[in-house]
């Protein structure tokens, strides 16, 4: 993030939930002040974003008090990268992982049953620049036609609410490239199925759509194993 909020929140978000200030614990302002160098106004705009998040608690002359994880606002696409860059990559993966496994396929039957023609068009170009970054091992560019596949199928599916899930996808998607879990060439298999969906929800066809997908995040899994068994 930019600005000195945003290097405060930097620093302080991933401690929190990475677990090195767990449940309970209280972090003072006046030493916050002193550890970063920066004003309490500062503080409070970094302190403001945390508490949106339901990370913190804030009470005067006590402090910020640390909240129990289930309290946190899970979904935020900040609290998920945080969580991903730290000691718990392994649980966060596997509970998006499975989440994932639930909505998405979903989403892709829906999309085949509502899509627009223009979507239809985008959703096959997507697959095509997918196929051609695979090739070239171009992970950075794979990535981001992958986010835009996902993110579109979500939002082609009609159901507004699984089109706030792209942002979810999008941290586990960048998270897994950022932190290695992804092959040097992405598996042909998995960028097959992305042109499988592609070609089902142009043609129609919801259930050929739906497990597609489903092969795609079941095959993710997979790969991720290797992470879910050192949780």
């Amino acid at each position: 993030m930019q600005g000195l909020h945003g290097r405060v929140l930097d620093a302080l978000g991933p401690a929190i939930a990475g677990g090195a200030h767990p449940a309970g614990s209280v972090l003072r302002i006046e030493e916050l002040e002193e550890r970063f160098a920066c004003s309490r106004t500062v503080i409070r705009e970094a302190v403001r974003v945390l508490e949106s998040m339901n990370l913190v608690s804030s009470r005067r002359r006590v402090g910020l008090t640390v909240r129990p994880r289930e309290e946190w606002n899970l979904y935020d696409p900040l609290v998920i990268r945080w969580r991903l860059a730290g000691a718990d990559r392994a649980h966060q993966l596997r509970s998006l992982s499975e989440l994932r496994s639930a909505v998405e396929p979903v989403a892709a039957g829906y999309a085949a049953r509502r899509a627009t023609a223009e979507q239809c068009g985008e959703l096959v170009g997507l697959a095509i620049k997918l196929a051609a970054t695979a090739r070239a091992r171009d992970l950075r560019a794979f990535l981001e036609h992958d986010i835009a596949f996902h993110r579109l199928v979500l939002h082609a599916s009609g159901n507004e609410m699984f089109g706030r899930f792209h942002d979810v996808v999008g941290e586990v998607l960048t998270g897994r490239t950022e932190h290695h879990l992804m092959p040097a060439e992405p598996h042909p298999t998995a960028v097959r199925l992305h042109a499988d969906v592609a070609q089902a929800i142009q043609c129609g066809d919801a259930e050929r759509a739906e497990a597609a997908m489903r092969e795609i995040v079941v095959q993710a899994m997979a790969e991720m194993t290797p992470v879910f068994d050192d949780a």
